[in-house]
């Protein structure tokens, strides 16, 4: 009788796609296995196996472990406690994953997110994101970048969204001293430009939801929206330091 081996990812796509696709089909193999128990030193022996006939054996084999690594790396494979250290299994996330390919999309979200944020936006605007809620996320991002602003500025709460950051970044003209958070050593334009953006950020992305329901479908989107948030509170704090400069 004569055994044939199935690699548990074909060995054409282990050399045409990148090591996260490789794992993705990885993983949708380990999670139809249906094995609690998951070892990567019989992964490699099976895929030895059906492997024996290819050229490039040792590379595919590199490119399986490469896609095991990424795996573990990212909490999808986990360690079985029912067994020794050299087991694993597939954790709920990737189950959730595995089961629903879509859901690639929120993985690749949270993924974006994944080192820190500002220390306004770790907390309550994390949470809610990875809760699913992305327009109560989205509005809570800028509305720390709008409270940032204000605070470093001084001005009057009266002063809200898009005539906040027109305040606070108004460009020094010819002779005349801007906002407060204006960057007084920058070229016109670049101040302008400051401008421009702190105050677009919240005609686009603050305003908008506290206005009306925004429909905010992709996760993606809204990671980089919480990312653009997260750069100008970065950018904030780098006027503070300005004003703390000039008032030494």
């Amino acid at each position: 009788m004569t055994f044939t081996y199935v690699p548990p990812v074909p060995a054409e796509q282990i050399r045409q796609l990148p090591t996260r696709d490789v794992a993705l089909l990885l993983l949708q193999h380990l999670t139809d296995s249906n094995s609690r128990h998951l070892q990567f030193g019989g992964l490699v022996n099976s895929a030895r196996q059906a492997f024996q006939s290819e050229p490039d054996e040792d590379a595919l084999l590199d490119g399986l472990a490469d896609a095991w690594t990424w795996l573990e790396s990212r909490a999808l494979l986990s360690r079985d406690h029912t067994q020794s250290d050299a087991f694993r299994r597939v954790s709920r996330e990737g189950k959730e994953l595995a089961e629903d390919p879509a859901g690639i999309v929120q993985f690749e979200a949270r993924e974006r997110l994944s080192g820190p944020l500002h220390p306004h936006l770790e907390g309550t605007v994390r949470t809610t994101f990875n809760l699913g809620d992305y327009e109560l996320a989205c509005f809570g991002a800028m509305k720390a970048v709008e409270v940032a602003v204000r605070d470093a500025s001084g001005l009057d709460n009266s002063l809200v969204g898009v005539k906040l950051m027109r305040a606070a970044f108004q460009p020094h003209q010819n002779g005349k001293a801007g906002g407060v958070l204006a960057d007084a050593g920058a070229e016109g334009g670049e101040q302008e430009a400051a401008s421009a953006l702190f105050a677009g950020a919240m005609g686009a992305y603050k305003n908008p939801s506290s206005h009306r329901t925004i429909d905010f479908d992709d996760p993606i989107e809204a990671a980089e929206i919480i990312q653009f948030a997260d750069l100008l509170l970065r950018q904030v704090e780098r006027a503070k330091r300005r004003q703390s400069g000039k008032s030494q």
